[in-house]
C-alpha cells in the first residue's frame, strides 16, 4: 500500500511564493489521487509489495503498464518536489552541492539560467531536474508528464514541478515568474546536500 506522505511545512509555509490555496489542490487533490490510484492499480498486481522506486523501475517503457508507471511516478516525482522547496530558503547553495555545481556545472548564475531554461521550456507538463548522470556529474534536465530520472537510471537531487497545477492559482500563466521565485526563495540546498 503507498501512502501519501505528510509535507514537510505547514500548507501557509511557502507564502507568498506557494499559497496554501495552491497547496490544497496540488498536494490534497492531485498529489492524493496519484496515490489512490496507484493503489487501485496495485491490487492483485504482481509488483503490490515492491517500493515505489521499484514499481517505478518495474513498468517504465511497457506499455501494458504505461497507468502504473505514470501514477507512480507522480507519487515519487511530488514527495521528491516537496523535499526540493523548503520556506525561507533559496539562493546560493553552500556545502558540497555549491563546490559541484561550480565544478560540473560552470557555477552558480550558469546553474540557475540553465534550470530555469529548462523549466520555462518544458513544453506542456512536466519537470526539471539537478540529477547525477551515470559519469558522476551534475547536470540539468527535463521530463515530460510523470517521466522520472529514475526511469533513466540517473540520480535525482532536485526537482521543480512545471505541471500548471504547481502555479497557475499564484502566477497563472507566469510559469518563468514562478521559477524564478521558487529558485530565489524555496530551493532546499540541504535536501540536495544530502543527495550527492
Amino acid at each position: 500500500m503507498i501512502a501519501l506522505p505528510e509535507l514537510p511545512f505547514a500548507k501557509d509555509a511557502l507564502e507568498p511564493h506557494i499559497s496554501s490555496k495552491t497547496l490544497d489542490f496540488h498536494y490534497g487533490k492531485h498529489h492524493n489521487a496519484y496515490v489512490v490510484n496507484t493503489n487501485k492499480l496495485l491490487e492483485n498486481h504482481a509488483l503490490k509489495d515492491k517500493t515505489l522506486e521499484e514499481i517505478i523501475k518495474g513498468t517504465a517503457g511497457d506499455p501494458a503498464q504505461v497507468g502504473l508507471f505514470n501514477n507512480a511516478a507522480q507519487v515519487w516525482n511530488h514527495t521528491f518536489y516537496w523535499n526540493s522547496i523548503k520556506p525561507e530558503a533559496g539562493g546560493k547553495p553552500s556545502g558540497k552541492i555549491a563546490e559541484r555545481i561550480n565544478d560540473d556545472l560552470g557555477g552558480y548564475d550558469k546553474f540557475v539560467e540553465t534550470l530555469q531554461t529548462a523549466a520555462v521550456g518544458q513544453f506542456g507538463s512536466g519537470w526539471a531536474w539537478l540529477i547525477e548522470n551515470k559519469n558522476g556529474k551534475l547536470e540539468v534536465m527535463k521530463t515530460f508528464n510523470a517521466d522520472t530520472p529514475l526511469a533513466h537510471g540517473l540520480k535525482p537531487v532536485l526537482n521543480l514541478d512545471v505541471w500548471e497545477h504547481a502555479y497557475y492559482l499564484d502566477y497563472q500563466n507566469r510559469r518563468p515568474d514562478y521559477v524564478t521565485s521558487i529558485i530565489e526563495n524555496l530551493l532546499n540546498w540541504d535536501f540536495a546536500n544530502s543527495n550527492i
